[in-house]
C-alpha cells in the first residue's frame, strides 16, 4: 500500500499520453457492461461507495464506468488521477482533510465530499498512463487498503486496460471488414469466392459469378469448380488448370491473368489471386481469393505498345529525314540541354556521336564568337524569343566556316516550353558571294561616277563649241550632276558599303541635293522641317528629278532668283500617307498660272504620279509657287513596305 503522491518526473510526455488516449477511441462513448462490471467489483472488494474507470484527457477526466456518482465528467484542475497517473502503482489518499494537496479541493469542500481516494493507473503496453481505476469514499480511512484490496485494484486496472485494447481490435476489426465489404460492392470489377476443396463447392458473391456466366442463386448455394472453368478461354483453361494444381500442392499463393469467354458477352481479361489452406493433416481444405476484371487495363496497355510502336516509328522517320537534310539539324531539351544531332553534323563536325551533347557544342565555334553565340542562346531560354546567329563553326579539317544558327521553341497545350529544334546552315559560299558583290558594286559604282563626270565634260565641251545651246548644257549639266549626288542613293548597298552614304534618310537625301543652291556664306536657301522618312533607291531617282527640277526652276524663275528669297519644305506623316509641301518665298510676284508646261513640269509630274505612284497639286500664289506633294507612306523604302507587310501578317 502506498500512501505517498508521486513527485518523480514521468518518462513520457504529455503529448504522447494524449496521442495514446485518443488513439483508442473512447472518450465520449455509451457505456458499456463489460467496464461497468469491472467498477462494480472494484467497489464491493474496496468496501467503497464509489469506483470509477477515470480517463484523464485534456482539460477533463471523464468515466467511462461509475458507480455511486452520477456525475459523467469533472475539471481536469481537481482531479486526484491526474496525480495519480504519475507514478507505476495505486496511489492512495487516507484522509483528503489533512492532506496539503487535496484539503482544499472542491470535491473535498462541496460534493460528493471526497474523504478517501485510492487509483490504480491505466497503463498502456507502452508505459503511457490513459487515467485509473479508482475508488472514493465519503469517510476517511486511516488504515488505507489492505494488501488484498490494493492487489485486487491493480488486477481489476489491467483487466479494464485488456477490454480497452479488445475494444479497439474489435474496432478496427469491425472497420476493416466493412471497408472491404464496402469496396467489393461498390466494385463492379472485383468479385470473391471461397472454394471448398474437400466438397468441391463454390461459395461466390454476385460479381464473381457474373463475370464467370454463372447464376448467383447456384453461387451463393455453392457450384462446383467445373461449373466456374468453363468460362476459361480456350487458349488459357489447360494452363490455368494445371496452376491450380500446382498451388493445391504446393500450397503456395496462388496468381494468375487469362481471359473468359461468356457467350454473348465481350471477352474479359482478370486477375486472381487466392491462398490454399490446409487442415491438421496437410490436406487442402479451402481455397479462397478474389477476382479483379482487368480488361480496361489491358485495352490501355495495347494501346500504350501501339503508341509506343507509332512513336518509334515517328521518331525513325524524323531521323531519316534529319539525316537526308543537307543542314545539320539539332534538339535540345526545355532548358536548353544538346541531345540531339543529325547525321550531318557529325559528319561536318568530325566528332563522334555525344561528344558534342550538353554544353559542348560551344566548343566547337570560333574563339572570338563563343561569347556572343552562348549570350544569345541563353536570352532565348529566358524568354523563349527565337535563336539565330550567324558565327563560324569548325569544320572536320579544322577550317572555320560561316554558319547560320536557327531555333525556334516547341510548346505544350499550356504554352510552356518542351523542346527546341534547331539548325546550322553553312553560308560561307554566300559570304564570299556578298563580299564579291559588294567589290563589283564599288567598281560598277566608281564606273558610274565615270559615266557622268564624261557625259557632263562631253556636254561643256559640246556648249563650247555651239554658244547657241549654252544655256541648255549649263541645265542638262546640273541635272546629270544632280543625278550624279544621288547615285549613292540608288545603287544597292551591302552592311560595309551602306554606311558610306551617310544617313538613309530623306532629309539627308535632299540636304546633299540642295547644296547647290546655298548662299554665298554656304547657308542653307532651302529650309527642310518636319517629319523624317527611310529613304532608299526605290525612290532616290525620282525624288532626285522632282526636287532639282523644282530648285532649278527656284533659282531662275523663282524664289532663288532673288536676293533674300528662300523656300520652306516640310515633311508630315500622316497615317499611310506621306505629304511634302514645297512653298517659295522672296521671290518675283507670280501672274497666275503659266501659259505652258515646260519640261520640268512634266518631269515633276512623272516622277510623282508614274514613279511613285503618288499626286501632285500646284499653287500658284502671288507671292511665290506652293505644291503639295501626297506619297504612299511606302513609297520611299521598299525595306518599310517589307516591314508593313511582315506586321501585317
Amino acid at each position: 500500500m502506498s500512501t505517498d503522491k508521486v513527485t518523480t518526473t514521468p518518462s513520457w510526455t504529455e503529448a504522447e499520453r494524449l496521442a495514446a488516449l485518443h488513439a483508442y477511441d473512447v472518450l465520449d462513448t455509451g457505456a458499456e457492461a463489460a467496464f461497468d462490471d469491472l467498477a462494480a467489483l472494484a467497489a464491493r472488494i474496496c468496501d467503497a461507495p464509489t469506483a470509477l474507470v477515470s480517463l484523464v484527457a485534456e482539460d477533463r477526466q471523464w468515466f467511462k464506468a461509475r458507480v455511486g456518482l452520477e456525475t459523467a465528467e469533472t475539471g481536469r484542475d481537481v482531479s486526484f488521477c491526474s496525480h495519480a497517473i504519475l507514478g507505476d502503482s495505486v496511489m492512495v489518499v487516507a484522509d483528503t482533510q489533512l492532506d496539503p494537496v487535496f484539503r482544499d479541493n472542491a470535491l473535498v469542500t462541496g460534493p460528493p465530499h471526497v474523504r478517501f481516494y485510492a487509483g490504480a493507473p491505466l497503463v498502456t503496453a507502452e508505459g503511457l498512463p490513459l487515467g485509473t481505476l479508482c475508488v472514493l469514499d465519503t469517510d476517511p480511512r486511516p488504515e488505507g487498503l489492505t494488501a488484498f484490496q490494493t492487489n485486487a485494484l491493480e488486477v481489476l486496472a489491467r483487466q479494464v486496460m485488456n477490454l480497452l485494447e479488445l475494444r479497439r481490435a474489435l474496432k478496427a476489426r469491425d472497420e476493416s471488414e466493412q471497408t472491404t465489404r464496402r469496396a467489393l460492392a461498390a466494385s463492379e470489377y472485383v468479385g470473391a469466392w471461397d472454394w471448398d476443396v474437400v466438397s468441391d463447392r463454390i461459395v461466390a458473391d454476385e460479381r464473381f459469378c457474373e463475370m464467370y456466366g454463372v447464376d448467383p442463386v447456384a453461387g451463393r448455394a455453392g457450384a462446383p469448380l467445373e461449373a466456374f472453368t468453363r468460362a476459361l478461354h480456350p487458349d488459357d483453361a489447360d494452363r490455368v488448370k494445371a496452376e491450380i494444381d500446382a498451388t493445391l500442392e504446393s500450397g503456395n499463393l496462388y496468381v494468375s491473368e487469362y481471359r473468359l469467354t461468356v457467350p454473348g458477352r465481350p471477352l474479359r481479361w482478370v486477375i486472381v489471386r487466392g491462398q490454399v489452406y490446409r487442415d491438421r493433416d496437410g490436406t487442402p481444405n479451402r481455397f479462397p481469393g478474389v477476382v479483379v476484371d482487368i480488361t480496361d487495363r489491358k485495352a490501355r496497355e495495347a494501346e500504350l505498345a501501339d503508341a509506343v510502336t507509332a512513336l518509334a516509328r515517328s521518331e525513325a522517320r524524323f531521323r531519316a529525314i534529319a539525316d537526308s537534310l543537307p543542314q545539320m539539324v539539332w534538339s535540345t531539351r526545355s532548358d536548353g540541354f544538346h541531345d540531339y544531332y543529325n547525321a550531318r553534323w557529325y559528319e561536318f563536325t568530325g566528332m563522334e556521336p555525344g561528344s558534342t551533347d550538353g554544353e559542348a557544342w560551344n566548343g566547337m565555334f570560333h574563339a572570338e564568337d563563343q561569347a556572343r553565340a552562348w549570350g544569345l542562346w541563353r536570352h532565348s531560354l529566358e524568354t523563349g524569343e527565337p535563336y539565330e546567329i550567324e558565327y563560324r563553326l569548325r569544320r572536320h579539317d579544322g577550317v572555320y566556316r560561316w554558319t547560320l544558327g536557327r531555333a525556334m521553341p516547341i510548346r505544350d497545350e499550356s504554352g510552356q516550353i518542351v523542346r527546341w529544334f534547331g539548325s546550322c546552315t553553312d553560308i560561307d559560299d554566300l559570304k564570299r558571294m556578298d563580299q564579291a558583290k559588294e567589290l563589283l558594286s564599288q567598281e560598277l559604282s566608281h564606273r558610274i561616277k565615270n559615266i557622268f563626270a564624261v557625259v557632263s565634260a562631253l556636254v561643256a565641251l559640246s556648249a563650247r563649241q555651239f554658244p547657241e545651246a549654252r544655256a541648255f548644257a549649263a541645265s542638262l549639266r546640273t541635272r546629270i550632276n544632280a543625278l550624279a549626288r544621288a547615285h549613292e542613293f540608288v545603287r544597292p548597298h551591302t552592311d560595309t558599303s551602306r554606311p558610306t552614304v551617310g544617313t538613309m534618310t530623306l532629309h539627308a537625301f535632299l540636304q546633299s541635293l540642295f547644296q547647290a543652291y546655298a548662299d554665298g556664306t554656304g547657308a542653307a536657301r532651302i529650309h527642310i522641317v518636319g517629319d523624317d522618312a527611310t529613304f532608299d533607291d526605290q525612290a532616290a531617282t525620282s525624288v532626285a528629278l522632282l526636287f532639282h527640277e523644282l530648285a532649278t526652276n527656284a533659282a531662275k524663275y523663282g524664289a532663288l532668283s532673288l536676293d533674300g528669297g528662300h523656300v520652306d519644305l516640310v515633311t508630315r506623316a500622316a497615317g499611310d500617307r506621306f505629304i511634302l509641301t514645297w512653298t517659295e518665298h522672296g521671290g518675283p510676284p507670280v501672274n497666275g498660272v503659266p501659259g505652258r508646261a515646260g519640261f520640268g513640269s512634266s518631269l515633276a509630274t512623272l516622277s510623282v504620279e508614274g514613279q511613285l505612284g503618288g499626286r501632285l497639286e500646284r499653287d500658284w500664289a502671288a507671292d511665290g509657287l506652293r505644291m503639295t506633294v501626297d506619297l504612299p507612306a511606302t513609297a520611299l523604302s521598299r525595306r518599310r513596305a517589307a516591314q508593313n507587310v511582315a506586321s501585317a501578317t
